[in-house]
Parts: structure tokens; C-alpha cells; sequence
């Protein structure tokens, strides 16, 4: 890769034409054509990003890679991936199970990550190439990373366009961040060494899964990449794909991962975790995610069955298999998706999921808090015990789900997401009892009869903010509070099975850590724009009141204020939310307007109690989730 320079420079013209001639022969561009496409390349550069260059025939990806960014460790100076000499670690990706032609799934999306060996091309810089692909789905997912020559940081993106069988076109803003200095919370993987021309270093490198919106509905014949970002930045493309669309299933229970936590080791153990479903079906698969681990975790078996009382099963467990196999594994950030097994799932009803770990694993994704529901595990060494139905193998208890998200069933209307802190974790319901306000959200949408029987999946994390991270996004930890809201919400709403409506509930934790009003704000309204660009119904909720808890201050008061009055103001038909929930009002106390009251106190004055949940529960018009 020939270095830049700013526009103008003699050596950025140089670099410029050379690098337009060698993509226009990458996309069959010969002769004279070569010679303009080489002589105009600033101005192509600068033009109109809804279409690649005339002529251009969209080719596979793969086709249109012109640039090294893998080397082996062997062999570091084989790739430049920056301009730099510097180059990601064919050994670290290989430990990540980023091996090549594997199969990566991310958001419900299923990735190729290239297979040339290293050193060879294995990604384009985008430029405007035309890039074939067909297929209908809710949201198109590029694996990227943006490079700068000279000192890393910053952005890379640009606008493209997506092009439809039908004639019609959309376009799609698409960002990567730095692959050295991007956020950790949102990376698809993080790889501990950095290559250089002069050997391995010691520096941490990222991927990331980028989503955006494409047209409902309408299948798709091509992408044209944005075009090229400027002479000191790339955006690389290393592989994209249609995330298929959840239809025909719907999810009926679902939980965050919030955090990375060190565990035992455990060693050829199984795990028996807990859930409770919201809503029911005839057929049922589960998903597991691997996320923000650095390797890859081996699932020996799994099975799926009604829970009896405790460990115990109501019936023999029915075995899971992914891709017609019993075992799967997942690499390192990825998630994946059980086959479909035709087992009901009655609505509100306990369920049993089991896995099997053959290996040691030192560390898992874990949803911190279960609101007091115990799930089960072996002893060391005990082997698979997936398809035991009694409890007797079952000897420890866990107060976490490890690597389990989601669990999703056949047929039904879609599902609501519930996108909360703590108080929409459960804190301070009764524990075990399934007494958080989305329980009592779905226990309502059963009971009647009138309107679809949506699922409700509780996506709250205990202490989670709108703005800021909790977890750092890297490595164990043993803070739990998971990355915001705005960096979680693709893959803890917009890409949740049949997801249809979200309700926001969140802002409390910011406010108590001096976030101000209008950052929360700010961030409330990204959230909407998103999902609104997915097409999805957004609700939110006012912030519940938390006075006399000892970091409830008169700021913090004066900003959920501030914070509630806006959501008030911009609830309804062509506003920034579809429709409000006053929780606020639901539970504050007339007398004292900055405290719940006394009946709905858990006894912190900052999380209700099973009435204060009862109370949110029925403060939620059930036609607004429509």
C-alpha cells in the first residue's frame, strides 16, 4: 500500500491514480478504461455516493479485496494494513476462532471471514465498488475497521448505497472506528498483539460488527460501498452480510450480557440455568453468545426442558443440536443459534437449559443479576449431565446466566424489548419470584384477548446508564453494569428476535454520577432515531423518582426533572418517541414529588418493591405497544 499525503501533494496524485487504476482492474476495468478511471480518481473520490462508478458490474467481495491487513507472526512485514507496516496477527485471530472461511455470527447476521491465507488480500478499502449480493432481510452487517496513516484514531465511514432487485435504491451511512484506538465496549473482538514490520508488539487491535438499515421487505442485488474516506483514513470492508430477519419466531425470554467475569476454572462441567418464559409456542431454539470474550468457547451438548422444582426436570430434557450437529463452538465474540426442536413451550412457565462445557474455562458472559432465581451447575470433572432429568448431579447454584441470551418460540406476534437498569433487572421484587415489571408486562398481554400476544424480553442490567460504560469492554472485570445503552442497542434491541416495540427506561444511574440533562437527552433521542430507522415503535419512560437515596441529590433531582419534562413533551404520532409511560408518576409520592411512595419503597427510596413494579405494569396501555 503506497503511503498518502494530503490532497494536492505530488505523491498523493500518485497515490491516488495508482490506487483507482488497481481497483478498476480488480473490478474488470481494462486498457483505456483503466486510464480514466486512474486520470479522474479525485473527482470520482468527491462525487455522488448513491452509485459506483458507471460501468461497474458488482463482483463478490472477495474479488475486490486490494488490501494485506493479516500477517503471520512469521512473517509481520507481509501485510501493511495502515500504511504504516502494521498488520493484525493471523495466530491471534486463529486463537479468537476467526479461522479462515469460518462462519461468524453476529446481531443475528452470518459473516464469511475471508478466506486468503496471510499475507495474501483479505479486505477492500471502500471506494464506491459495486459489491454483489442478494437477498431480502432487516439490516445489512459489515465486519470493519477504519486505519489511518501516520498516528492511529479516528473514525472512518461514508454514505453507500443499496441497490434492489426491483430497480429501487437506499441509501446507508456506514462508520468503523480505528482498528488500534476504537472503543473496546463496541468491538467485535479484540486481539492482544499488533504486527509491525519489525515483529509481534504488545498492543491491543479490534474488529467490529457494524448494522445498518435497508428497505423492508424488498430483496437486494447489490451494495455500492461508501466512497473513499480521504487520503490519510481507510475504511476497511472484510466481509458483509443480510441479517435474514427473525419471522416465524418470536422471543419469549431474553437477558444482556453484561459483563466478562472470571470463573473456577471450570472444567468438563454442566451448567442447568433457569428462565421463564413470556409467552408460548410449538417449537423452540435457544441462543448463546460469546460476547466480549477473547477465545472461543466449546458447547459439548445442550438440551431444553420443563423445569419440575429446582434442578429437576419435568420430563426427559430434549437435546438442541446447531447445524444438524450436538456440539457447536463459538468463537470469540460471536453468537449462535440452536436448530429449531419441536418442543412446546407453554407461556409463563419455568424452563431448563443445559450445557454441557467439555473443556476448562477459566472465564464466560455472564447477565449478572437473576432478581434471586438460582440456576444449577456440576462438580468438576462430573461430565455431560444435559440430559439427566433429576437434580442429584446438580450440586452448586449459580446467581448468574453464563453465555445464554436468548431463548426464542415458534409462531406468535414478535416481542416487545424493555431496555432498563436495575429496576427492570428486578432489584428489590420478590426474589425467585418473576415479579419484575416486564413479568407483569407479559402476564398482562397473556390475560387478555384483544390484542397480539406480544413477548416481552427484559433487557435491563443492573446500574446500566444511557451514556456512559460500566464495563470496560475488555477482559474479566468484575464491574457488572454492562456498556450504555447506545452502545448495547444493536445487539440488545434492534437485532433481539422479532423485536417490534422497545420500552426505555433508563437515565437514574446517569443523573447520580452528574451526567447532565441534555447528555442523557441527547442519548435518549440517538436511541430513538435508530430505532426508528429499523423500523421499530419506540416508547419511552419517564425516570422514577429516587429521593432519599444517599446520591439522589438536588442536581440529580433537578436533572430528572429536566429529563422527564422532555420525554413528556415528545411522546406521540411524528415526536421523538411513539408513545409515554409516566412511571414517574405512577409511584411518586404527591407530598414529596422527588420520592416514591411509601408503599411502593423496596427500602433504598431508589428501587420499588412488587407493588411499585405492579404500579409500572399497569401504567403501560397495552394498544401503545402496537
Amino acid at each position: 500500500m503506497l503511503r498518502k499525503e494530503k490532497p494536492g501533494g505530488r505523491r498523493h496524485r500518485r497515490w491516488t491514480a495508482a490506487r483507482a487504476a488497481a481497483r478498476a482492474v480488480a473490478v474488470g476495468i481494462t486498457g483505456a478504461a483503466c486510464a480514466v478511471a486512474a486520470a479522474n480518481a479525485p473527482a470520482l473520490a468527491a462525487g455522488e455516493p448513491s452509485d459506483a462508478l458507471p460501468g461497474r458490474e458488482p463482483l463478490p467481495l472477495e474479488r475486490l479485496f486490494d488490501s494485506r491487513g493479516i500477517s503471520d507472526d512469521a512473517r509481520p512485514g507481509a501485510a501493511d494494513f495502515d500504511g504504516a507496516g502494521n498488520s493484525l496477527s493471523a495466530q491471534d485471530l486463529a486463537a479468537a476462532g476467526w479461522t479462515p472461511g469460518r462462519e461468524l455470527a453476529f446481531d443475528g447476521a452470518r459473516l464469511r471471514w475471508p478466506r486468503p491465507a496471510a499475507g495474501r488480500p483479505d479486505n477492500v478499502r471502500a471506494a464506491g465498488q459495486a459489491v454483489r449480493l442478494g437477498g431480502r432481510g432487516e439490516a445489512l452487517t459489515f465486519l470493519v475497521a477504519a486505519s489511518r496513516t501516520g498516528a492511529p484514531g479516528g473514525d472512518a465511514g461514508g454514505t453507500g448505497t443499496v441497490r434492489y432487485r426491483d430497480g429501487s435504491r437506499s441509501t446507508y451511512r456506514l462508520t468503523a472506528p480505528d482498528w488500534r484506538r476504537g472503543p473496546l465496549t463496541t468491538k467485535a473482538v479484540g486481539l492482544p498483539h499488533l504486527n509491525t514490520a519489525g515483529g509481534r508488539r504488545t498492543e491491543t487491535t479490534r474488529l467490529y460488527a457494524v448494522s445498518v438499515p435497508v428497505a423492508p421487505g424488498r430483496e437486494v442485488a447489490s451494495v455500492v460501498l461508501p466512497q473513499d474516506p480521504g487520503p490519510d483514513s481507510d475504511l476497511h470492508v472484510f466481509s458483509l452480510a443480510l441479517r435474514g430477519g427473525s419471522r416465524g419466531w418470536t422471543g419469549t425470554w431474553a437477558a444482556s450480557t453484561s459483563g466478562y467475569a472470571a470463573v473456577g476454572p471450570w472444567k468438563d462441567r454442566t451448567l442447568r440455568l433457569v428462565v421463564h418464559s413470556s409467552t408460548g409456542g410449538p417449537a423452540a431454539r435457544i441462543r448463546l453468545e460469546n460476547t466480549f470474550a477473547p477465545r472461543p468457547v466449546r458447547i459439548g451438548h445442550a438440551t431444553i426442558a420443563l423445569r419440575d422444582r429446582g434442578a429437576a426436570a419435568a420430563g426427559a430434557p430434549r437435546p438442541l443440536s446447531f447445524g444438524g450437529r450436538p456440539d457447536t463452538v463459538i468463537p470469540a465474540g460471536a453468537q449462535a443459534f440452536s436448530d429449531p426442536l419441536g418442543f412446546r413451550v407453554p407461556a409463563g412457565t419455568d424452563l431448563l437449559v443445559s450445557l454441557h462445557l467439555p473443556g476448562t474455562v477459566p472465564a464466560v458472559p455472564v447477565h449478572s443479576y437473576t432478581s434471586g432465581q438460582a440456576s444449577y451447575l456440576t462438580g468438576d470433572g462430573s461430565g455431560d449431565r444435559t440430559g439427566e432429568r433429576g437434580a442429584g448431579a446438580y450440586t452448586g447454584t449459580l446467581s448468574t446466566w453464563p453465555l445464554l441470551t436468548g431463548v426464542d418460540v415458534e409462531g406468535g406476534p414478535g416481542s416487545v424489548v424493555a431496555l432498563g437498569d436495575s429496576i427492570t433487572d428486578g432489584e428489590r421484587s420478590t426474589p425467585g419470584a418473576n415479579g419484575r415489571w416486564p413479568d407483569l408486562l407479559a402476564r398482562r398481554l397473556q390475560a387478555q384477548h384483544s390484542l397480539p400476544r406480544l413477548g416481552v424480553l427484559n433487557h435491563g442490567i443492573s446500574g446500566n446508564r444511557v451514556v456512559t460504560d460500566r464495563y470496560p469492554g475488555d477482559g474479566t472485570s468484575t464491574i457488572m453494569s454492562g456498556v450504555s445503552a447506545q452502545h448495547r442497542l444493536e445487539r440488545d434491541v434492534l437485532a433481539q428476535t422479532s423485536a417490534r416495540t422497545v420500552i426505555v427506561f433508563e437515565g437514574v444511574n446517569d443523573i447520580r454520577a452528574g451526567t447532565s440533562a441534555a447528555q442523557v437527552i441527547a442519548g435518549l433521542k440517538d436511541i430513538a432515531e435508530r430505532a426508528h430507522e429499523r423500523g421499530m415503535r419506540v416508547v419511552a419512560a419517564t425516570i422514577a423518582p429516587c429521593g432519599g437515596f444517599y446520591d439522589c441529590t438536588a442536581d440529580a433531582e433537578a436533572q430528572r426533572t429536566a429529563i422527564n419534562r422532555h420525554i413528556r413533551a415528545s411522546g406521540g404520532a411524528g415526536r421523538t418517541y411513539d408513545a409515554v409511560y409516566d412511571f414517574d408518576a405512577a409511584i411518586r409520592d404527591p407530598r414529596q414529588p422527588d420520592r416514591m411512595l411509601p408503599a411502593y419503597d423496596g427500602g433504598d427510596h431508589l428501587h420499588p418493591n412488587d407493588a411499585g413494579m405492579r404500579a409500572f405494569s399497569d401504567a403501560i396501555d397495552l394498544r401503545e405497544l402496537l
